[in-house]
């Protein structure tokens, strides 16, 4: 390595020529043409002692996954960890992610009806196929099939034990809905329902008919795949 070559590595963003410092960058070019380290780079604007912010988000982006999933994987204790990564920047981090939850689900959301399942699984992907843990969601519609909104009524594996449908029903009897969609993850990225899912959907899908109240779907996410009870013609059509 030349002395010009030792030279340049050890160069702060400031001392970079503007084609190559990240914010300059971005505001002549556009955010498109950053990098993922650029990017990570213009949130933290500083870098550590010994690392420019882009060798610091290189570091970021090198660990388990090896990309910018690894905002989403990593809790905080687990970002701080990182050289160089302190309570501040691992908040920076966790509000990224979250923030490019939420832009997901915004945006998908126009396109939610409930008898299409994939607009449905689309919706929820992003914010819950991330989950190490099952969360069992139940969402609600009225008489026009308009999206009234979910709530969430356990965390943990879903057997009939835990997924009560008195709990559910009062919930949507107050929300005053008439259809409703089951949904939960599998931390296992897989899609394949358990002898619980189908106890669990046949159970609440009985109790709704009762009050009139219709169970649509029963969606299982996984890792960017999804399954409908509905697809499959698992459920009353």
């Amino acid at each position: 390595m030349t002395q010009l070559s030792n030279e340049r590595k050890h160069l702060t963003v400031k001392q970079l020529p503007d084609s190559e410092k990240p914010y300059e960058k971005c505001q002549k070019y556009g955010p498109e043409f950053l990098s993922d380290a650029e990017l990570l780079a213009v949130v933290f604007r500083t870098g550590t002692r010994g690392k420019t912010s882009v060798e610091l988000a290189q570091l970021i982006l090198a660990q388990g996954n090896q990309n910018l999933l690894n905002l989403y994987d990593y809790d905080l204790r687990r970002l701080m960890q990182i050289p160089g990564i302190g309570e501040v920047k691992a908040v920076q981090l966790k509000c990224i992610a979250e923030i490019s939850k939420r832009i997901a689900k915004t945006t998908r959301k126009k396109r939610l009806a409930f008898e299409n399942p994939s607009s449905i699984a689309e919706y929820y992907m992003e914010s819950m196929r991330h989950e190490t843990q099952e969360r069992f969601l139940v969402c609600m519609f009225d008489g026009g099939c308009q999206f009234l909104g979910d709530f969430l009524l356990t965390i943990g594996s879903v057997n009939q034990s835990l997924v009560s449908p008195r709990e559910v029903f009062i919930r949507v009897l107050n929300a005053k809905a008439v259809m409703i969609i089951l949904l939960h993850n599998h931390p296992s990225g897989a899609v394949t329902p358990s002898q619980a899912d189908v106890q669990v959907t046949e159970r609440i899908a009985e109790c709704g008919k009762l009050l009139q109240i219709k169970l649509a779907d029963h969606i299982i996410i996984g890792d960017n795949q999804y399954y409908s009870f509905r697809e499959k013609g698992l459920l009353d059509s």
